[in-house]
Order: C-alpha cells, then structure tokens, then sequence
C-alpha cells in the first residue's frame, strides 16, 4: 500500500508508476509493429493455385532481417540505404513520443519534490511480490533525491537520443525493432533506479543487460556485431554473480533487501568488519562488470559494433553509470567498509589512467569516444570511492550532457561521411576512421561548435559542465587522504592517505592525457586539409535538424550543467548561481553517509582549494596546448595510405593487447579444456559412449540372447529342456 502519510502521497507522485510503464507500451506497440512487418503467412491452401509452399515467407516487403543498412563491425554503413520501413511512421511518433511523456512526467515528479520537505523517502508499492517466509520482497518504487536524478537524466537525455534517432535509423529495415529495444532499455533503466528494493532493482539491472545485448548486436547478421553483443554478454554475467552473492549475504545477516531498511540497520553492522566489507566488494564486482571497470571493461570498446544512438544513451549517459548509482545508493553500507571504498577508489583511478593511455592512439572515432567513457567513469568511481557521494553523481549527470553530446556528434559526422560515400559509391573506405576525415569544420560548423563545447568540458576546461564535476571529485580525494576513515584504513600494505595521493596523482595524469586525445580528435576530424576524397567532398553537409536539434540542447547543458553544484569557493567570487544545490538535493540520501567517511577530511581550507582548481585547469590547458603543438593535422593522410604503427604506438593501437592476453590466458585454455575433458572426456566420452551407447549396446546384447532363446527351432527347445533337467537333477542329488 502507497504510504498515505508521506507529503507527496496526494501528489502527482502516486503516478510514479507511470514512468517505467510509458516506455514498456511504447516497446509493446513497436514490437508489434516489427514482428507483424516481418511475418510472412503463407496461402490458406499451400495447393491451390499451383503453390507448393516453396514461396512462403518471400514477400515484396524488406523483412527485418535483411537488407540491413548497418554497421560492418563497427558502425560502418557499408550497404545502399533501403526503402523506408512501412511503419516507420507510426515508430516515428510512438518511439521517441513515449519518452516525451515520461520526460514531462518526470519534470512535474521533481516539481512536486521541490514542494516538500523529504526526509524520507516515498515508496510506492504496487503488489506484494515475494512474501515466502522470512522473505518479503514487494515490487515498490521508490521516490527520493538520488532516484529523481537519475530519473530527469535517463528521460531528458533519452528523449534527446529518441529524436536523433528518427534521423539517424531513418531507412534501417529494422526500424521499428530498433525502437523497441530502445523503449525497453528505457523501461528496464526506469525500474533499476526506482526500484525500492535491491531485487527490483537487480531485475532493471538484468534488463538492461539484455537491451544492451540485443542493441550491440543489433545488426546480427554481420558476425562481429554477434560476437560483440555475447562478449557484453558474458562480461556482465561475471559481475552479476557478485551482486547476487551481495544480496544473498545482505539477507542473511540483516534480513531485508529494501533500502530504507538497510539503511536502518546498517549499524548493526561492525565498521571496518568483514561481513559489511565482503557485501561491499561483492557488489562493486557487479558495478566493476557493468560499468566496465578493470579488470571487466573489455566489452564496452567492442559495443559500439551497434548503432551510434545506442553509444550515446547506453554505453555513455546511462547503463554504464548503473554501478556509480549502486554505489550511491548502498552508501550506508560502504562508509562502513573503508577498505571496499578504497578498492572502488584505486580501481577508478587505475581504469581512468589505463583507458586515457589507449584513447591517445585509436583511430576509429567511436572507439576514442568508448575508451574516454571508460575512463571517465573511472573518475565516477574515485568520487563515490571516497566518500564524496554527491561529487560521483555529479560527474555523472554532467558526463551524461557532453558525453552524449560527443556520441550524436561523432554521430552526425559518421552520417555526413557515410552520405558522401554513397554518393560516390565508395564501399571501401572507412567512414569513421579520423585519418578519412579532416577539415569538417568548413562543411559541419555547427557540429564542429558543439562537439569543441564538449571537449572543453571533458577536458575541464572552465566554465563549462566537465570542469565542477571532474575538479571536484579531485579535492574530494586530495581532503579525504587526512583526517577520513580512508586515511586511517589501509590497503594493500599501504596507509590509506598514499592509497588517496596515488588515487589523486592518477586522476591529475589522466585529466592531462583527456585533454591530449580529446583535442586530437577534434584536430583530425574537423581541421587541416580534408581527407575524404575529391568525389566525396562536395557531398559533405550538415545533418537534419532532427539530428542536429538534439544537439543544440546537449552543447547548452554540457556549457552551463556545471551550475547544478557550484563550489562555495567560486561562488564567493562570484555569484553566478546557488552554491551545492546538487548537494543539497542528495544531502536526505547521502549526507550522513559522507559524513562518516569524512571525519575531519571533510574540507581543505580555501586558499588550498583554489590552489588545487588552478592545478586541475593548467593540467587540462596544458594536455590542449600539448596537442596542438605536437599534433600537425595537414601531415596526415588517409587510412589507406597510413603506414604501421610500430612501438609504444602500436601497442596503444592494440589497446595494450589485453584482449589478447585474456585470449590466450582465459579464453582458449578455457576452450581446450572444454573439447578434451567435457565435450571429448564427459560429454562424447561417457554420456555418448559408455551411458548412450553403452545402454544401447547392453540392451542389443540382451536382445540378441533373447532372440538365440526363442529361434523357434524344436530341436534346440528339446536340447534346453534336457539340459535343465539334469541341471535340476544334479542340485537336488548334491542336497540328498
């Protein structure tokens, strides 16, 4: 039952259903809008009219499942656009329209939130799901803080990505398809963030696992883009056992798996133990797997075998930013285990450092932009690492702006590159490569304008968004190294304070090296002398305005987004906005929670702070002017005419060969024991051999006795019958 005494009880909050459940009937109407274009009946009487049945399912109509324009791996639309879908416009209105509404739900939620004073959470509880036993999981929806950010930022930024999409997928056969995955996700998304318990959230969690499975490998006939989709796959499944072990051992010790009751009872706990320290490691494997952290971020790369939208709202804005929110929301549980949020932190800063390296030397557009996902949300990780709950939410939402404004860019400029190969019938070059690429600017000015909006936030460049959110997380680390539980603990052998400093070093290094490849990006894709080809040239143009629109209102957000959580110390300078309004809005859900952590690491004085905001914007000046004074865009020449890489180059651009060594180290051992022992040992060995075949062979042989006994010659029945007779006449003279 919905809890009558909660101030938005009466509100427009007792539709909060209505959030997951707009995107689950737009997933229901384009799915059946694809399945019934696809389907084939064959004639009443296959024999009348001299049909046989051989034709069935040959329809004048593309089925979705041929003539694909798609990717040839990697994004590459390498295939004559088809006719347009015949339901394309319904999908048109139906895809992105849902979303519209969930937005405009969202925006009236959070204006109902504004009006009153939530202390606690609202939950809405729409059945009981589970009630067996000690084990009472209803399926509720919770409303607070944290969740109505996640909420604005999963719709507002997933309208935005629905409508470029319209542009984008407009002649793909699979376009209604292609909307109802996206509308799932969306529904899955919803339900992992409002979800008021762990297991409802775990079932958003799978979801979008499986809606990220089904998008990478969208365009299935091509192999790779099959193979893709199974290694995200699989990966994930790795860190979802860890989240299950976690909710698993939550259970046992605290029995319940809602939050606002673990919340509660999370004191029952020991601070430092090992129970609430294992549950925290156990869930970071999960947020490791899917947010694709060392040692599990090798999925991501490979996932922008599906479409570019997709890249924009999955595999950047949003799914991959689950296990930030996880973390986030179980914060009760990690500011009692220091030594787990040390792991989170150093892991984050590690993977930010790691990925920055191999974003200097990739070639593919998209994949710079993957390996700069993973790396930010490396820095999400250090934030919430470290206690400063509040700071790794607002790199996310910031991330979620510009990082989705790089994605629809690179996507407008694949768009462009792919129309003027066409044109020319160019099916060889590659349309996402830089080295194709270069001097945009004078045929794509307004992408060009917004795409260096998102780098200068990216890169933490002030004013813009990336430049709060990314500093921010940066003095939170360098306060927590004294005076924290952090600082007290230790990890590795190491005290937690020179666990902060390396965590803290690493993350000033790969600020230094995001600006680097950020802007070389941006110099080999729109400047210097154009690549593209002599016949390809004049084709070159902006996108639609549906694609372009969307990006208009992504450039505003990713230049102003930094406002939502503006620093007291820029704020006394000058007064541009509210000071910490994010901070405030989070302070019901994570306040006591970074208090914990914090002690008396809380705050650096002000003088140091500024000190540490001027060092955060020379290092990103600095990786800037290091690009442009090292890089020279005019000596480039196109892919075809490239050279090897050789050295630390060439391991750059093989991505530090980790695919490889998991290959040779996992993968193939795996595969060898697999066909000896199970296939060539248990499987044909024993279970074919000696259980099927042996079975069949005992029972011939019986077979073949019983058919020697009953011949039906009288002469052999005689013979038995006499040799029976002095058998039974022999036992009963041996018993006389």
């Amino acid at each position: 039952m919905m809890q009558s005494v909660h101030p938005l009880a009466e509100t427009v909050a007792r539709f909060v259903w209505w959030l997951p459940a707009l995107p689950l009937i737009g997933f229901v109407i384009n799915g059946a809008l694809s399945i019934y274009a696809s389907a084939k009946p064959g004639p009443a009487d296959p024999s009348a009219n001299g049909h046989d049945g051989s034709n069935i399912g040959h329809g004048s109509h593309a089925t979705d499942e041929g003539n694909h324009g798609h990717d040839d791996g990697d994004g590459h639309d390498d295939h004559a656009p088809t006719p347009r879908h015949r339901f394309a416009g319904i999908t048109s209105i139906v895809g992105p329209g849902v979303l519209v509404l969930t937005f405009g739900l969202a925006i009236a939620l959070f204006v109902a939130m504004r009006g009153v004073e939530m202390h606690e959470p609202f939950v809405s509880t729409l059945f009981a799901w589970m009630p067996v036993g000690d084990l009472h999981i209803n399926a509720a929806l919770q409303l607070d803080g944290l969740s109505m950010v996640m909420v604005l930022v999963i719709t507002g930024v997933g309208m935005l990505i629905h409508v470029f999409s319209v542009g984008y997928m407009q002649d793909d056969a699979g376009y209604p398809r292609y909307f109802a995955y996206l509308n799932l996700f969306v529904f899955f998304m919803l339900l992992l963030v409002l979800g008021a318990n762990y297991v409802v959230t775990f079932v958003g969690w799978e979801g979008v696992g499986l809606c990220s499975y089904l998008l990478i490998g969208f365009w299935f006939s091509e192999k790779a883009n099959a193979d893709a989709g199974k290694k995200a796959f699989v990966v994930n499944r790795i860190g979802d056992f860890g989240f299950m072990v976690a909710m698993f051992m939550l259970f046992a010790h605290l029995g319940t798996l809602d939050y606002a009751t673990i919340a509660e009872r999370a004191g029952q706990f020991a601070p430092g133990g090992v129970v609430v320290t294992a549950i925290c490691l156990f869930l970071f494997l999960g947020c490791v797997g899917k947010s694709a952290q060392i040692p599990l971020f090798v999925w991501l790369p490979d996932a922008m075998a599906g479409p570019t939208p997709v890249s924009a709202l999955i595999h950047a804005a949003t799914m991959v930013t689950a296990g930030v929110f996880l973390i986030a929301r179980s914060a009760s549980l990690f500011s009692l285990a220091p030594v787990a949020s040390l792991t989170v932190a150093l892991v984050g800063g590690v993977t930010a450092l790691f990925a920055a390296t191999i974003g200097l030397k990739q070639w593919d557009i998209k994949k710079v932009l993957a390996y700069s996902t993973i790396s930010q949300l490396g820095y999400m990780f250090v934030g919430v690492g470290v206690g400063a709950y509040t700071a790794g939410i607002f790199h996310l939402v910031t991330h979620a702006f510009f990082k989705a404004l790089l994605f629809l860019g690179a996507g407008s400029v694949i768009y462009a590159m792919h129309k003027a190969y066409h044109a020319t019938r160019n099916h060889s070059d590659d349309a996402q490569d830089m080295r194709n690429m270069g001097g945009l600017k004078k045929f794509m000015p307004v992408t060009w304008t917004l795409m260096w909006i998102a780098t200068l936030a990216i890169a933490g460049v002030p004013p813009f968004a990336g430049f709060f959110s990314k500093d921010e997380i940066l003095g939170a680390t360098f306060a927590r190294a004294h005076g924290s539980t952090l600082a007290d603990a230790s990890l590795l052998g190491m005290s937690g304070s020179t666990v902060l400093y390396i965590v803290w070093v690493f993350g000033l290094a790969a600020a230094l090296l995001t600006a680097i490849y950020m802007t070389r990006m941006m110099l080999y894709t729109f400047h210097g002398p154009n690549r593209t080809g002599d016949d390809a040239r004049p084709h070159l143009a902006e996108a639609p305005w549906v694609m372009t629109g969307p990006l208009l209102v992504l450039g505003v957000l990713s230049a102003i987004g930094g406002w939502l959580n503006l620093p007291g110390v820029i704020t006394d300078l000058a007064p541009i906005g509210p000071t910490a309004s994010l901070e405030h809005w989070l302070e019901p859900v994570v306040g006591e929670a970074t208090a914990r952590v914090a002690g008396g690491g809380a705050h650096v004085a002000v003088s140091t702070e500024a000190l540490l905001i001027g060092l955060a914007v020379a290092i990103a000046i600095a990786g800037m002017a290091i690009a442009w004074a090292r890089l020279k865009p005019s000596a480039l020449v196109a892919k075809s005419a490239a050279a090897p890489a050789t050295g630390i180059q060439r391991v750059l651009e093989n991505k530090w060969y980790v695919d490889e060594a998991y290959d040779a180290a996992i993968v193939k051992p795996t595969f060898a024991v697999s066909k000896s022992v199970l296939w060539g040992g248990v499987d044909v060995g024993l279970i074919d051999t000696l259980l099927v075949n042996g079975s069949a062979a005992l029972t011939r042989f019986f077979g073949w006795m019983g058919s020697q006994l009953q011949s039906g010659r009288v002469g052999t029945y005689a013979w038995l019958i006499v040799i029976g007779a002095v058998l039974l006449l022999r036992a009963f003279a041996r018993v006389a």
